[in-house]
């Protein structure tokens, strides 16, 4: 082995190596176990999320696979209709085009040559981070299995009346020209105005006040609504009022949406711009009232670009105008009417498409929809009978939420990257669905010149994705795979599509396979920075996997971090930020550190604080399995270890190193399997650092230097197959490193045969070539010796209490000590016979001598094991007066720092302002300097005692 780890040197050797042997691929035998990887966008790069979620997916395969199952994590990517449109289309921009000017064809079929050069970012990204995904099962939801499953589904929904065209509303992202999802809008507080604007009554009897942040959509209102028991206006029900403007009349109504304490109780309703306005319309439509008016109160104002619409209900002087400019034109002409009470500012949560940053319109259109109620049904009832378990189980509460108040889905989309809906129109409006022009003809017996245009919108992507757990099996084919693996496993994602993607895959599973589509959802958390936040570009916390894998300097991270970025001031501040957060850059710490961490924070829901400063942590622990397989090695090889018949002799240590392996491999097994990765992770860093490289590595060197060779056997023996273990243990978590040891690890264990050997040769099986095939550790009671691990913490206790007074004494590690024991107990004399050459080497003890019961002890710095207590004698082991003027430095040192914590503490501008985490932290300050200065006294006083 190397003499220095270097992650970079091993792991993308291994991971070709296996992709290329195929070790990802599941076996044709054993029972399944499936995970449907949450297909990335192909336009996309990963993330922090992608990578804690990856990890997570990835430990769970590796993990079942050692277990034999037959373990197939499913590949693919999501076609991503409105991001990659837009990213060819920009690409159309720089060549002065547009695709208006290539067609929808020509277009189309840019958009598939970019897909096969550039699409495919983030499956190379997730190699880099060693997921085992099956990359022969690999699926995109534009390829042509996929596109068959979509078109059957939709068929067959829509004959069944399930799927319907339907004039609704819509979140109408006026850049894009298309409707977007709920997810596609980001809505944040800004700084805005309500507008508070006379409505005069047309009885001439004085005016209503609404108040409104969108006053230029006052033009398609339809009503004016109060709550009905509100006796202030009551007396008004069955009137109406002029709506300014327009020289319309619009009824005064009574709905139990209005809050009567909210501005004046007075509400403006327009159905064609406003979700809310539109549940009052969808009441209230049946009413002669809305009835008589234009379009029966539902009046579209807009454009496609959000421009004030030509329209004859419009006045002609707003018609043409952006939506923003005839807002001043309008507010300006209420002014001069007479009919602006007042302007207020006004906090207000502006909704914005994701992609474009354009303030999101709700617009009445056309769209397709799936009835979703019916389908609704049975996707709750088999999470409330446990057909499927939510992990944590608080998620399925909102689910339910969800599902019981579940709106009609719009699946139809106005671009042109993307499914296109299977209907063809006639001139007359007639729809007929089918899988293509031709079947439609042959079904409804049209001639061939009878005129057919096929629907020209695309189907969301989130329709396609709803399929994935059987159309990427191979469904609407009855494939091997399709009957192998599903249900699938486990889902892991985050909350945030549990209704966008979760509750639509139960839906169509169910729908379509007649069984839920997995058995179990694990819901984690989202990642965020070390205080907390989460985490976005403009506040400059954002991390990028790969720059923790592959290390990035300062200037470099700047660059990335600021590149097009369009506004000044922001890039400034991000590299403000990234020069004060990152100061030196960020260095390499390779894909197993990261994964470690994310594994070690992975706890059930909640969210994680990534600190690169646990990475940091993590790439030690790393060096340190590293360290200990190559002392493990020198000791090994071309030595004995027990595989060639001799007698093999164990020591209590060798013992209770087995014992404790068995016991940390149930601890760890339990911990996969019921989701706790961070339980996992640190019971094999613990077992791993604490116990075998700090503690084993160091009592075993006694049993190598003896005389008794078969006692050396048996503990060069341990130490491999206790190493070996480790590797399994640690493998779903950290694949490359241990791969890397284990190749060295295993022949000597005999678990694999020496290079060179017949064994080693082609057509050797498999599971001998890697770790990966192995299985894993499986706990066994019989090897727990729970005397022999009683006995070693007596040992490593003593050492321990020893190892402490030296520390407080600050006698050097070298210096030989006397030891004195006194009030032990006849098992402690017995642990003393039996262990004194433990404690002599690793205490580096002089003498270890029993006092009497009426033997009075010197002043002695004392440690307990048990009721046994361990005295080390002061007197001539320390310079009594340097070790005083040495502890008088540091209490002064805690007494300077005590009042500028407490004051912080006892500040109230303080305390009121700070981030709870902020206060804590110094509240932890306070608590360890106060022990500190205890425990310093007390060792004064010792001294002075001498």
């Amino acid at each position: 082995m190397e003499k220095t780890y270097a992650p970079h040197s091993i792991e993308q050797r291994w991971y070709q190596t296996w992709e290329e042997k195929g070790y990802f691929a599941a076996k044709p035998d054993g029972e399944s176990y499936c995970i449907m990887i949450p297909p990335p966008n192909v336009t996309g790069s990963l993330h922090m999320g992608h990578a804690f979620q990856d990890t997570i997916m990835d430990a769970l395969t590796r993990y079942h696979r050692m277990k034999g199952y037959s373990t197939l994590w499913q590949p693919g990517t999501d076609h991503a209709g409105i991001a990659t449109q837009m990213v060819v289309e920009r690409l159309c921009n720089a060549e002065g085009k547009t695709r208006h000017d290539y067609g929808r064809e020509k277009f189309i079929e840019k958009i598939w040559e970019w897909k096969e050069e550039s699409g495919g970012t983030i499956t190379r990204q997730l190699r880099r981070m060693g997921s085992s995904l099956d990359w022969d099962k690999e699926r995109f939801t534009m390829d042509e299995g996929m596109s068959d499953a979509v078109q059957e589904v939709f068929i067959r929904l829509y004959e069944e009346g399930l799927i319907y065209r339907g004039k609704r509303l819509v979140n109408w992202d006026p850049v894009l020209h298309t409707a977007v999802s709920d997810l596609e809008v980001l809505s944040e507080e800004e700084n805005g105005s309500m507008w508070h604007l006379r409505y005069p009554l047309s009885n001439g009897q004085g005016h209503l006040i609404v108040a409104t942040t969108r006053p230029e959509t006052m033009l398609g209102d339809a009503a004016v609504a109060i709550h009905p028991n509100d006796e202030r206006y009551k007396h008004l029900l069955g009137e109406f009022v002029e709506l300014p403007l327009t020289g319309r009349r619009i009824p005064i109504i009574a709905d139990e949406y209005v809050d009567p304490e909210f501005g004046t109780g007075c509400v403006k309703i327009t159905p064609a711009h406003d979700f809310n306005d539109y549940e009052v319309w969808t009441r209230h439509r049946h009413t002669s009232v809305i009835q008589d008016l234009p379009h029966g109160g539902l009046i579209n104002i807009l454009t496609v670009d959000a421009s004030i619409c030509n329209d004859a209900l419009v006045p002609a002087k707003y018609q043409g105008l952006d939506r923003f400019e005839a807002r001043k034109q309008m507010v300006a002409d209420l002014d001069a009417a007479g009919l602006l009470e007042k302007i207020a500012d006004h906090k207000l949560m502006v909704p914005r498409g994701d992609r474009t940053n354009s303030v999101i319109e709700p617009f009445l259109t056309d769209q397709w929809y799936v009835k979703v109620a019916p389908l609704a049904e049975p996707a709750i009832a088999a999470v409330e009978n446990g057909d499927i378990k939510f992990v944590p189980d608080n998620w399925k509460n909102t689910y339910f939420e969800w599902m019981r108040n579940i709106q009609d889905w719009c699946i139809s989309r106005q671009i042109w990257w993307g499914h296109r809906i299977p209907a063809w129109y006639d001139e007359l409006g007639n729809v007929y669905v089918g899988n293509s022009e031709q079947d439609i003809r042959a079904k409804h017996n049209l001639p061939a010149d009878y005129a057919l245009k096929q629907d020209e919108d695309v189907l969301d992507t989130w329709f396609s994705s709803a399929l994935w757990p059987f159309s990427t099996l191979g469904w609407p084919e009855q494939t091997p795979e399709l009957a192998k693996h599903y249900p699938t496993s486990v889902l892991v994602t985050g909350f945030d599509i549990i209704f966008f993607w979760v509750a639509r895959m139960i839906m169509m599973g169910l729908k379509f396979q007649d069984e839920v589509p997995f058995k179990e959802v694990y819901i984690h958390g989202l990642v965020r920075d070390a205080e907390g936040q989460k985490m976005s570009k403009s506040k400059g916390n954002v991390l990028d996997p790969i720059d923790i894998i592959d290390g990035i300097d300062l200037d470099a991270l700047v660059a990335k971090r600021t590149s097009g970025m369009m506004q000044p001031h922001l890039a400034k501040k991000i590299e403000q930020d990234t020069r004060k957060h990152f100061p030196d850059g960020i260095q390499s710490y390779g894909t197993d550190a990261l994964r470690f961490t994310f594994a070690s924070l992975a706890s059930t829901g909640r969210d994680i604080r990534f600190d690169l400063a646990r990475t940091e942590g993590y790439r030690n622990f790393c060096n340190k399995l590293w360290n200990a397989a190559r002392y493990v090695l020198m000791n090994t090889e071309e030595q004995d270890c027990g595989l060639s018949g001799a007698p093999c002799a164990y020591s209590q240590v060798d013992r209770w190193i087995t014992s404790r392996l068995h016991q940390v491999t149930a601890v760890t097994s339990n911990a996969i399997e019921n989701y706790r990765f961070d339980l996992a992770a640190q019971a094999i860093y613990e077992f791993t650092w604490n116990e075998y490289c700090d503690w084993y590595l160091e009592l075993a060197k006694i049993s190598l230097q003896s005389d008794d060779e078969a006692l050396q056997r048996g503990t060069r023996k341990t130490l491999l197959t206790v190493l070996e273990s480790i590797l399994r243990l640690a493998h779903p978590i950290m694949p490359f490193i241990t791969e890397e040891i284990w190749q060295r690890v295993a022949p000597l264990a005999g678990i694999i045969a020496r290079k060179g050997d017949a064994a080693s040769q082609p057509g050797t099986d498999a599971a001998a070539e890697t770790i990966m095939l192995q299985p894993y550790p499986v706990a066994d009671d019989a090897q727990i010796d729970n005397n022999a691990i009683a006995e070693t913490n007596w040992v490593m206790n003593f050492i321990l209490g020893v190892r402490r007074i030296r520390g407080e004494m600050n006698i050097a590690p070298s210096k030989p000590l006397p030891v004195l024991l006194q009030d032990g107990s006849d098992a402690d004399r017995q642990s003393l016979a039996d262990n004194r050459i433990y404690l002599q080497k690793l205490g580096r003890l002089e003498s270890i001598t029993w006092l009497n019961s009426d033997e009075t002890a010197p002043e002695s710095a004392m440690a307990l094991v048990g009721d046994m207590k361990i005295l080390i004698p002061m007197a001539g082991l320390i310079d009594k007066e340097a070790e005083l003027a040495r502890l008088e430095k540091e209490i002064q040192k805690i007494h300077n720092d005590l009042p500028r914590v407490e004051g912080k503490l006892n500040n109230p501008a303080f305390v009121d302002k700070a981030p709870p985490e902020v206060i804590d932290k110094e509240k932890a300050k306070l608590a360890d300097l106060r022990s500190m200065l205890n425990n310093l006294e007390e060792q004064q006083r010792k001294i002075r005692a001498l």
